[in-house]
């Protein structure tokens, strides 16, 4: 009683989605789509495959790497955690230039202790580093962490591949809203227990 319930439920769902009553194959195909994370993963670290190969990004984290980065970015974890997320919470330096350089940016990274504009002047200035640290009372190395964010912000050339990661990303998002309320609404394990029978239902 309680499964026939569960088919007259998701018939319902899918058919005010698609306006269809025979839904086994368009069904079957989201199904498998909703859960398979990896998939969004393996997309993911085949265009960073792509950008490495191309010679626009050096880093020492190869594709795969790369992909777990902007998952785990995409999942709120901050520099640390993505480095553990790795396998090595040292990585966290390099984590956080790849970050910057994908513009996968935080808050954190535009958060001066003086006003932006005047850095960027400095730097056009023709200063050198340790002169522009010293005015701005920074180190030197914290005066190149800025800077790298704010060049790789300017810069356009990963723009198209950012594009498509985006695109992944987001239908990721999207996936993963489906699959929270296909769980919420106790249909998801309808659908794996009643896929064959649907055809059926009119």
């Amino acid at each position: 009683m309680r499964m026939n319930q569960r088919k007259k439920e998701l018939l319902t769902l899918f058919t005010d989605i698609t306006n269809k009553t025979t839904i086994v194959e368009p069904m079957r195909k989201i199904h498998g789509t909703l859960r398979d994370k990896e998939a969004i993963e393996r997309e993911v670290a085949l265009i960073m495959r792509e950008i490495l190969d191309q010679g626009h990004f050096k880093t020492k984290l190869p594709p795969r790497q790369l992909a777990q980065l902007v998952c785990a970015y995409y999942d709120g974890k901050n520099d640390t955690e993505i480095a553990r997320v790795l396998g090595d919470e040292k990585l966290s330096k390099t984590v956080a230039r790849a970050r910057v350089r994908l513009k996968l940016f935080r808050e954190l990274d535009f958060k001066m202790p003086f006003e932006r504009a005047r850095m960027e002047e400095l730097l056009d200035s023709g200063k050198t580093m340790k002169e522009i640290s010293e005015e701005l009372g920074i180190s030197p190395s914290t005066l190149r962490e800025y800077r790298h964010v704010i060049e790789q912000e300017r810069d356009p050339t990963l723009d198209p591949y950012l594009e498509r990661i985006r695109d992944v990303m987001e239908d990721r998002d999207l996936t993963e809203s489906m699959t929270g309320g296909l769980a919420n609404d106790g249909l998801a394990e309808a659908i794996d227990i009643t896929e064959a029978e649907l055809a059926d239902i009119s």
